[in-house]
């Protein structure tokens, strides 16, 4: 029995008037719909991902890492197109589904815990907060206060128990604001536990706040060729005769990186952070560094928009390597592929570079600072 996360992401995005859909904007250095897959990846109670998307949108799949997920096109409706995931999997003997609206990807890894484990006593459990303004309703000319104490504001992701879920949407197929509804109606109980203020739903450009400023940074490394060491290069092993002479790893790319980065962020640079005189970053893989580099600037609200990369090298050639890694920086910095170019530079066998006496990179890093 396995606990499904479902993300719809079928709409048409009318609100936010974009040529590219919502879900495909980029948010804080990658599509808004590839943090909640992220999230849901990493998660060790979640087995397995469904992506509901609208079938106009296809073309922009190939911007997000969708990798081992299983992708449905939608209906016209939220209803819809949750009811149409819910029959996609049926055959693999779910226990519990997560729904999740695409639009909300700031919700915390910590969120999907809680919610599945209110479900070993619950059906139906959904997180919300508590508003802080006055609320009024009004219908025609009459208008009337609502006590804030009976008013909740809810979110998603929503977990639910499967068979309980989908009996439900077979009895009352009709126009819901989220799947919470069907049990609402149906007068079964809800379970609500505390939401996340930072979990809002983006529906229009004016909900993605962002300073206007975007920061740059400049990174360069160099490392002596030697024989009897390996040669790694953007994170990835590369079989050579010779490797790179360092404290770590000797990867002059993610070295090189990791100092844009920093620069860019205002945060140092690698030395300060990773002394070659500290015992424990002695052969240390350079992913693990960078890693952690990625960790605290998420943490201060920075994004990456790009990397540009110059890998200068007599040997060996690059251009076969390139793809791999792209694909390897993009998962450690937690952006699209799309955000990276990768380009290879010879001296024309000038210097100790040319003379394939070492290998350099240089780097240029542009960051946003969300508020």
């Amino acid at each position: 029995m396995s606990n499904f996360f479902i993300i719809l992401a079928a709409g048409e995005s009318k609100r936010f008037n974009s040529y590219i859909p919502k879900p495909y904007i980029v948010y804080k250095g990658k599509p808004i719909i590839q943090h909640s897959i992220d999230k849901a990846q990493k998660c060790k109670k979640i087995d397995k991902i469904l992506l509901v998307i609208n079938k106009k949108h296809k073309k922009f799949i190939k911007t997000l890492n969708v990798k081992k997920l299983k992708i449905l096109y939608g209906g016209k409706t939220r209803a819809e197109s949750s009811y149409k995931a819910m029959q996609s999997i049926k055959k693999n003997k779910v226990k519990n589904v997560l729904i999740h609206d695409a639009a909300r990807p700031d919700f915390s890894p910590a969120l999907l815990n809680r919610l599945i484990k209110e479900l070993k006593n619950n059906k139906s459990v959904i997180p919300a907060i508590r508003p802080n303004d006055s609320i009024k309703f009004k219908n025609r000319n009459m208008m009337i206060n609502l006590d804030r104490d009976f008013i909740y504001l809810t979110q998603t992701p929503q977990a639910f128990d499967y068979n309980e879920l989908y009996k439900l949407q077979n009895n009352k197929s009709s126009k819901i604001t989220d799947d919470a509804n069907l049990f609402i109606r149906s007068n079964k109980k809800v379970k609500i536990i505390t939401g996340e203020n930072e979990n809002k739903k983006i529906t229009k450009k004016l909900d993605i706040k962002k300073n206007d400023q975007v920061k740059y940074g400049i990174g360069f490394d160099v490392h002596r060729l030697v024989t009897k060491r390996k040669l790694y290069l953007g994170g990835i092993k590369i079989k050579s005769r010779l490797g790179t002479l360092g404290h770590s790893d000797g990867d002059p790319v993610l070295h090189a990186i990791t100092d844009s980065i920093l620069g860019a962020c205002k945060m140092g640079d690698i030395g300060q952070k990773f002394s070659d005189k500290s015992k424990k970053f002695k052969n240390i893989r350079s992913t693990i560094l960078l890693k952690k580099i990625i960790s605290e600037i998420k943490e201060k609200n920075y994004s990456i928009n790009n990397i540009d990369i110059n890998i200068i090298t007599q040997t060996p050639k690059i251009s076969k390597y390139k793809v791999k890694m792209i694909k390897t920086i993009a998962n450690i910095c937690e952006i699209s592929i799309n955000q990276i170019n990768i380009k290879g530079k010879t001296t024309e066998k000038l210097g100790l570079i040319g003379k394939e006496k070492a290998i350099a990179c240089e780097v240029i890093t542009s960051v946003t600072k969300y508020d």
